[in-house]
Parts: C-alpha cells; structure tokens; sequence
C-alpha cells in the first residue's frame, strides 16, 4: 500500500466533515489556510481508518480510498486506541516529525469535541483524554545582526527583481511578518508609517514601518509594472515576473536562493528563520519588552513569544568574564 494522502473535492466528503469546514470558518473565523490544514488531517485520519478496521482492498493506495459513505454510525465506533493507532502510523509510515503529529494530535481534539459538543453526534468525545507528543523548547535559529546586513548588502543590485527582494527581505528582517502576510500585503493598506495585515486566525493587527521599510517600499513601488497584472492582484504589493501576486512558495525560493548567495552559513535558512532574526534583534539590541514583541509578531499567546528571550552565547561569555575571580 503507498501512503499518498491525495487531495478530495468537498462533495466527495462526508458530511459531518463538511459540516465542521464549515463551522471552522463561519464561527470559529479560522483562515482557509488553517480549514485546509483540519481538512487534509481529518481525510487521512479517515482513510486510514478505513484500511486500519480492514474496509477496504489491503492492495489500494491511500488517496484511492474514499471516504464519502462514513457515517454517525461509524463515527460512534471510533475509540481513543483508534486515535493512537493513527498517530504511530504517521510517525512510522508517513514519518511526522513531533510538531505535525502535534498538530494531527489538535485537530483531532478539535473535531471530536465538535462531534461531540455542538453536532451532539457522539455521547463520548473518544479524544478527550488523546495526549500530544511532547515538544521539546528549543532555542530559535536565526541570524546575527553583522549576517542580517551581510545578507542584505549581498543582493545584485543589477537584477531586475534587486529592488523587490531587497524590500522582502527589509519587510521580514525589521517587521517580524509571516511569509504568508507578507504574500497578501495590499498597496492600499499602506498608510503613512502603519500597514495593516490580516495575520494568522484572520486577526486584524497593525505592524509599524521604520525608515530602512518605508525607504525599500517607496524605492520597490515605481518598478511594479501593472499593465498586465490581472485585477484582483492589482493591489497586490509584491508581484512575480509574470505579474501576479507572489506565493509563499516563490518566497522561500528567493530567499534560500540569497542566503546561499551571500555566503553565510545557516542550513535550510527559511522565511519563518527571518522572522526569529527580526524578534531577536528587536529583543536583544531594541530593548524590546516581551508584552511589546508578543503585540509585533501577533502571538495570541506570551508562551510563545518567550522563546526569545533566551541567553544568547555572547551574553554566557561576557557573564563569564564578569565573575570576579576571572582575572585571578
């Protein structure tokens, strides 16, 4: 049996999955990104279920299985050793790291409780007592401040696209943004010294534009050409070469791509890997509170926020250095 989960229309879904999208986003105001995310979890808990309990062929393909007749009578015979089977089958078969089997692990929870609370499809919620994989805190990685500048003075300024990815990489080294806000920034949503983003959950915040932004935004501007740009990407701040809004996809090829390109030794140096630098640095050299830096990156949480204010090597050196018998 091959493990690819495929991708299903809505129609081909049953319907109590139909209905909890829908809940998702209507009433809990959950992104399409984060909807997507449940929906592809819960279509493969599903089929994997269904060859688990042996109701389908042993030699089919997982993304062949289909899904549409599970019912309430199905769903009442779940039990929480069927979670966890489908837990170890993502880490042994589909080899989940922690973090996605933590978040298989949340959307489960989630739509067990549903089925439970709200539908009143179930009488038990079989997920109440599912534990999630321990994560362990580990510090984020991130550039120093003498590589963010090696990084931004190493473009080619004879590209065509030097501007545009000067003012990308400016955005995430100074503002903290997700690639995906970053993708969606509107020109119209630009005002004087505030942008307005729509970040993660579909929350609303306003992220400040320092003078090395404003400068990169203004500089990039005049080089958007917008003749063939389709309408609804018009507005769209930063465009791709074929005039369309740019992807997250796209993002974390330009800048794999510059990292490489500058020299500087950081593995798998992503867009997220830019954001940990932007909050670093504001923590470290700016002074910046933890309250302060949990209202720029848009956390819901402190907890999460709080990776940042770990003790970096040169602050242990110099702690060091201070003790009074060092120079004994």
């Amino acid at each position: 049996m091959k493990f690819d989960i495929g991708i299903i229309e809505n129609s081909s879904l049953p319907p109590c999955l139909n209905d909890f999208l829908t809940y998702l986003s209507t009433i809990k105001g959950k992104s399409q990104n984060t909807v997507n995310a449940y929906k592809v979890d819960i279509i493969m808990f599903f089929r994997f279920l269904k060859y688990y309990k042996g109701l389908c062929k042993v030699d089919i393909e997982l993304k062949e299985i289909d899904i549409s007749d599970i019912d309430n009578k199905f769903l009442r015979s779940i039990r929480l050793s069927d979670l966890y089977a489908f837990i170890s089958f993502t880490d042994k078969y589909r080899k989940n790291g922690t973090y996605a089997r933590a978040r298989k692990v949340a959307t489960l929870k989630s739509f067990f409780k549903y089925l439970n609370g709200k539908a009143k499809i179930l009488d038990e919620n079989p997920a109440q007592e599912l534990e999630s994989p321990k994560i362990s805190k580990r510090h984020p990685i991130y550039l120093t401040l003498n590589e963010s500048k090696t990084l931004l003075t190493s473009l080619d300024e004879s590209n065509k696209n030097y501007k545009r990815d000067f003012c990308i990489l400016t955005l995430f080294l100074n503002c903290g943004l997700r690639v995906s806000e970053l993708c969606s920034i509107n020109i119209d949503k630009i005002k004087e010294d505030t942008l307005t983003i729509i970040g993660k959950g579909n929350k609303e915040r306003t992220v400040y534009l320092n003078r090395a932004c404003l400068k990169a935004i203004a500089d990039y501007i005049p080089m958007r050409n917008t003749e063939k740009v389709p309408i609804e990407d018009k507005n769209a701040l930063f465009l791709t070469n074929k005039n369309t809004r740019i992807s997250v996809r796209a993002i974390e090829l330009l800048v794999k791509k510059h990292v490489k390109h500058s020299g500087i030794e950081k593995n798998n140096c992503t867009p997220h890997k830019l954001r940990h630098t932007a909050a670093t640095l504001m923590y470290k050299h700016g002074n910046v509170d933890i309250r302060s830096l949990q209202m720029i990156l848009g956390h819901e949480n402190i907890s999460t926020t709080q990776i940042y204010t770990h003790v970096d090597d040169e602050t242990l050196r110099d702690a060091v250095k201070s003790n009074p018998l060092g120079d004994l």
